[in-house]
């Protein structure tokens, strides 16, 4: 019964593996058909079982309790039909005694027909009935003609004299059996259910009754019920978990196809928004597997129902491609001719709007069991990127004509002392080749190669406020003298704008040559008034001249920072929107790029524009100051929070080297400032700090009233600076040491702004400094914008830093 109540449940696992097998199988058939290994991504394998899984669902369960009703029915009518069998074996043997007892008694009644003694009618009863026969607590009871009981078998005496209707409670029904047995159920005692069998014997002399009680008889029935029974429940339990393991897998089941359409339904999500396609190109057969995300990019329409309706031919695709980018046979013959193992390609595709996409084909080549090449890929559509790109070399290229088209050699150097870009300009006056000129040679290499290197440099640019700015002149191997003006960038580079200034120098030599006749001429005076006349005129002509020269050369200088103001504010724009559109890119705000390759070129353009735009901030603030459009916006300012927000930008650089800042600032403090202007005073000296402090340093902030100013005071145990270093801070384009051989990186001009901000607040800025034991810089600020005014109006320009 319990392989009979298996069977179902058997099947039920063997309908729930065959779904399995056949998934198995179709994604089998679907990546060696025309969809290739593709296919299994958007085509799930059992959707012809899904038509049927919900009714086998339903009649399992029906079929099992069927089958558990007809086996429970048909066991009990087989127990039931033991019973019958069980008491009709008894009462059979019970009538079998009875009547053969009743024989015996008949031959051994005395002669005057009466019934023999007790001690008789047990060696009757003995030797008449098998023991056999007596099993199972059979009784037999021989009574008179009064019904007394005057015998029993086996002996018990307490019935003996008892009336046979006191033991017996309905053997007054056993008179009207007559003389042909009958048997009868009866209780004994009063509670021993029983089944009796009474013979009457011949001429009324008695009976003989024989009784067998139920319980003992029915041991063997009770015994096949439990057991029947128990294997009844114990299948039907196992029928009723297999049950239970059927709905829980076909539960499973159907949570796994959820979360299977739940992957698919995202997986086709993310392409569709990442702008990408899945396609499979069966080489072999000339047949395109596309997925729905690759219609949708293009913008094309199929019917999903079909079956074949993702599969595309070769002439079809062919015929979508830009002609002047590339073909399908040219991508078949690397495939096949070539052995290439992967593909990348950037090309036009038509779009359904008959616009051109631009689209980035990625595969790999896989081939299948008979040796036959797939190209499996994504198609990703790349248009905003190569409009960026394409926007980007246009930004470029008009930077390098603006470059190109300054009347001045310009030339931009990196902090490691390597050519960034340079005009032609630059390229003729120091007689360079075009090849020799490229991005990325050293400084030392390409002076080399100079056709007509440098003779001598003169600095021409004082005074300590100048910083890490400085202009020089330099002598030509030719003879001709150009004057450069050199910045700091942030990142440690410098740039170099020079002009031809050879013109200006014969004059000056000639001005000197005019003094010296002069000097010739006024001793000669006495010897010859009308040449002294003369000599003075020319004299005159020359001075006149000289200062024309000189005014030209100042509004030249003057012409120049002008430039380098608007050209900086011109470059920001574009350099803006390239920051920009790299940080959208890098953050794949729109959708994910695809690739590693396109994140690495976007960080570069990022960090080139962000470097490029540094460059450009320094020589527009700079040429902001120097051309006096730098204004103030005198507001209140808390120094407490100037200094908070100050000290938490710096903290996180001063953390990664371990140093400790220490505050000893008054609270309360308040002056009438620009913060801006404050705040970057602070920024700069800061990080100065900060950069020349060893690991593990500590750095002192102080703040006070001195005089009815606020002075601010940075101290750090740093490197120091040398005394002679020390009178060249603070002043533009001036450093502590020499440019090329630099040991921090930095635009330098973060002193040079510093001391000119200071100044235009009313202020100074004071650096005091040993070589090895730290730097001390401070700054004094007027508290009020009245006292802003009364010490510029003592001072016309801002007072030296001191040592």
């Amino acid at each position: 019964m319990a392989n009979a109540d298996a069977r179902p449940a058997s099947a039920g696992f063997q309908d729930s593996a065959a779904g399995g097998r056949g998934i198995r199988q179709k994604g089998r058939a679907a990546t060696r058909g025309v969809g290739g290994y593709a296919r299994i991504f958007s085509h799930p394998a059992y959707e012809n079982l899904l038509s049927s899984e919900d009714f086998l669902r339903r009649l399992v369960p029906v079929l099992i309790v069927l089958f558990l009703a007809v086996v429970g029915v048909a066991r009990w009518v087989q127990i039931n039909k033991f019973a019958e069998q069980i008491i009709d074996t008894n009462r059979a043997e019970l009538h079998f005694i009875a009547e053969l007892l009743e024989e015996r008694i008949s031959h051994q009644l005395d002669a005057d027909g009466a019934l023999p003694d007790e001690e008789a009618l047990k060696r009757i009863l003995r030797n008449t009935v098998a023991a056999r026969y007596l099993g199972g607590h059979r009784q037999i009871l021989v009574t008179g003609s009064d019904h007394t009981i005057v015998a029993t078998v086996p002996q018990v005496s307490r019935y003996v004299g008892r009336n046979l209707h006191s033991l017996v409670g309905n053997a007054h029904l056993l008179t009207m059996f007559g003389r042909s047995a009958s048997s009868r159920e009866v209780v004994v005692e009063g509670d021993v259910q029983a089944l009796a069998v009474h013979r009457i014997l011949p001429d009324g002399l008695g009976g003989i009754t024989l009784y067998q009680p139920k319980d003992p008889m029915m041991e063997n029935w009770r015994y096949a019920v439990s057991t029947n029974v128990s294997l009844f429940v114990g299948t039907s339990s196992i029928l009723l978990v297999i049950l239970y393991a059927y709905f829980a897998q076909s539960a499973r089941a159907r949570e796994a196809d959820s979360i299977y359409l739940l992957a698919q339904n995202r997986f086709e999500t993310a392409l569709d928004r990442g702008k990408c396609g899945l396609w499979d190109w069966d080489i072999s057969r000339g047949r395109i597997y596309w997925s729905d995300s690759m219609f949708a990019l293009l913008g094309m329409e199929h019917d999903k129902s079909q079956p074949d309706a993702n599969i595309l031919g070769f002439q079809k695709i062919a015929e979508l491609i830009h002609p002047d980018d590339t073909s399908l046979y040219s991508v078949a013959d690397l495939v096949l001719v070539e052995q290439a193992d992967a593909i990348d390609k950037v090309f036009r595709m038509r779009h359904h709007n008959g616009q051109w996409l631009w689209t980035r084909i990625r595969a790999q080549v896989v081939y299948n069991r008979r040796g036959e090449p797939h190209l499996i890929g994504i198609a990703i559509d790349v248009t905003e990127q190569e409009k960026i790109r394409m926007r980007t070399r246009t930004i470029s290229t008009r930077l390098h004509d603006a470059i190109e088209n300054l009347s001045e050699a310009f030339v931009l150097w990196d902090h490691r002392k390597r050519l960034v870009m340079c005009n032609s300009k630059f390229q003729q006056l120091h007689g360079l080749k075009p090849q020799l000129a490229v991005p990325g040679v050293p400084y030392e290499e390409l002076m080399e190669q100079a056709g007509n290197p440098l003779q001598g440099t003169e600095i021409i640019q004082g005074g300590k406020n100048s910083g890490n700015s400085r202009s020089y002149e330099v002598k030509l191997r030719d003879g001709r003298w150009l004057q450069f003006n050199e910045r700091r960038t942030q990142d440690g580079g410098y740039v170099s704008v020079g002009n031809d200034i050879t013109t200006i120098k014969r004059h000056e030599k000639q001005l000197i040559n005019s003094e010296l006749r002069q000097k010739a001429t006024i001793a000669d005076l006495k010897q010859s008034r009308q040449k002294l006349e003369v000599q003075a005129r020319q004299l005159e002509e020359l001075a006149g001249k000289h200062e024309k020269e000189r005014t030209r050369a100042e509004e030249a200088n003057q012409a120049k920072s002008d430039f380098l103001a608007n050209m900086s504010h011109e470059l920001r724009t574009p350099l803006n929107a390239i920051i920009g559109f790299s940080e959208i890119m890098q953050e794949e705000m729109f959708g994910a790029l695809g690739s590693e390759k396109y994140r690495e070129y976007c960080r570069d353009i990022h960090n080139s524009g962000a470097f490029l735009l540094g460059v450009i901030n320094d020589i527009l603030d700079m040429s902001k100051i120097e051309a006096g459009r730098f204004t103030l916006d005198f507001e209140p300012v808390s120094v407490d929070s100037l200094l908070e927000e100050t000290l938490r930008i710096i903290s996180r650089e001063a953390a990664k080297k371990d140093i400790r800042i220490r505050e000893e600032v008054r609270p309360g403090l308040e002056i009438e400032a620009d913060r801006r202007a404050v705040k970057q005073i602070l920024l700069n000296l800061l990080s100065n700090a900060v950069k020349f402090s060893s690991k593990g340093g500590e750095i002192f902030v102080r703040a006070r009233i001195v005089s009815k100013c606020l002075r601010i005071s940075i101290e750090d145990k740093g490197i120091g600076i040398s005394r002679h270093d020390l009178s060249k801070l603070g002043r533009p384009f001036e450093q502590a040491q020499n440019q090329m051989t630099r040991d921090h990186k930095g635009s330098g001009l973060g002193l040079a702004i510093s001391a000119s901000l200071a100044h235009m607040h009313g202020g100074k800025l004071k650096i005091r400094s040993r070589e090895g034991e730290g730097t001390i810089v401070s700054v004094q600020l007027p508290l009020s914008r009245t006292g802003v005014n009364k010490r510029k109006a003592k001072a016309a320009k801002p007072e030296e830093a001191a040592a």
